[in-house]
């Protein structure tokens, strides 16, 4: 039985965390290593989204894990009490951290990625007028800049291809003008 079926039949075909039953998906549970049935969670397209940071925590999506936290399997447990401390200025969420008991060593899995130090808002790469930046968007410059340490200058109105977002700086992305790739700051694009 592959480690998908093993989950479909432990969740009853459920997503562990919300209960839906579309797109449901194998979540191995940070830091685990080699997906295994007890590193694993059966997981819909939405919560997995929200838990790995792809899209913005929607707070009542979440509301169920009320109910889902009293799960009896470890890595349901801990995915839990991270998306609930992910959550806890939400007042039904901190209620809820506040009863939910993990024995010690579920606890520290729990919080060893350090999420649960971190509040329930993601911070995407947007443009200008506030639309979120993909990877391989086509941007246009809104101002003419001037490239440090080049002679070049990206003109108001140029037209950058396939840009990559800067990973760690969501107010940078890298482009291609004139055949240079470059650091252009989000505050000086539209979407294309």
């Amino acid at each position: 039985m592959s480690l998908l079926q093993e989950l479909e039949t432990r969740a009853d075909k459920m997503c562990e965390l919300c209960n839906a039953k579309d797109h449901l998906g194998i979540y191995e549970v940070p830091p685990a290593s080699n997906a295994q049935l007890y590193n694993s969670v059966l997981v819909c397209k939405t919560c997995q989204d929200q838990i790995e940071k792809t899209e913005q925590l929607d707070a009542n999506h979440w509301k169920v894990l009320t109910d889902t936290m009293w799960s009896a399997h470890a890595p349901v447990q801990v995915v839990a009490w991270r998306m609930l401390s992910r959550l806890r200025n939400e007042g039904w969420a901190a209620d809820s951290l506040d009863i939910l008991y993990l024995d010690d060593e579920t606890l520290e899995w729990a919080k060893k990625t350090g999420d649960h130090e971190q509040d329930g808002t993601v911070e995407f790469h947007q443009e200008s007028n506030g639309a979120r930046l993909y990877e391989g968007d086509t941007v246009v410059l809104i101002k003419t800049l001037d490239v440090k340490g080049s002679t070049l200058n990206a003109k108001l109105g140029t037209v950058v291809k396939n840009i990559r977002l800067v990973h760690n700086n969501t107010e940078q992305i890298e482009g291609k003008v004139e055949g240079q790739t470059i650091v252009i700051l989000t505050k000086y694009l539209r979407k294309g």
